[in-house]
């Protein structure tokens, strides 16, 4: 989309809009994208890890965020609101910012409208996030976790988690150090259940 464009959408507007608006937005590139409201499971998920995350990190300088924070991207002039956020970045400390710019965790969990844009473009815009180190997603109406690691020399490997075990896999998440059992990130869905 041209910023010539009527149908245009600048940064600034839709930054200012967010502020005052009920209902959270994506931007990308002048378009902005309403979010919808997730299923029980998908609640759930983000609770479980939100919630070990908080008290695994609670004392070292990181924290996580769950759904209300925005992550800008400058080089696809996008806005994302991860379903969870996790910066150990001072710079990241700023009481009244609306983002978070340095984030070494991003996970988002998958529902059947969003996962094919989570695994592609948006993948692809937090790869130029030069502080990610980790990119989680977790599967929202089944259950799997897949693990996007940067290597030193800047290659993403893929690490996948699922019931093949029954249940019993442990995920990894070597950017803040945190292993949690596939079935806690699942725990009280109906995903684990017959």
């Amino acid at each position: 989309m041209l910023a010539s464009d009527p149908l245009y959408i600048r940064p600034e507007d839709y930054l200012a809009g967010e502020l005052v608006s009920p209902i959270k937005h994506e931007y990308r590139d002048g378009e902005v994208f309403a979010m919808s409201g997730g299923t029980q499971n998908h609640a759930t998920v983000i609770l479980n890890l939100a919630t070990a995350l908080k008290l695994h990190l609670r004392g070292s300088g990181c924290r996580p965020f769950a759904e209300n924070m925005k992550v800008p991207i400058a080089t696809a002039k996008a806005y994302y609101y991860p379903d969870i956020t996790v910066t150990c970045d001072e710079r990241d400390r700023q009481p009244k910012q609306h983002f978070i710019e340095h984030p070494c965790l991003i996970v988002e969990v998958l529902s059947p409208s969003t996962a094919a844009f989570d695994r592609g473009e948006k993948f692809a815009d937090y790869r130029t996030l030069g502080s990610l180190e980790e990119y989680v997603l977790v599967g929202g109406d089944r259950v799997g976790v897949e693990v996007f690691r940067r290597g030193e020399s800047g290659e993403w490997t893929r690490r996948v988690y699922g019931m093949d075990d029954g249940g019993g896999a442990i995920v990894r998440l070597e950017s803040v150090g945190l292993a949690i059992g596939l079935r806690d990130v699942y725990e009280d869905t109906s995903l684990l259940e017959g």
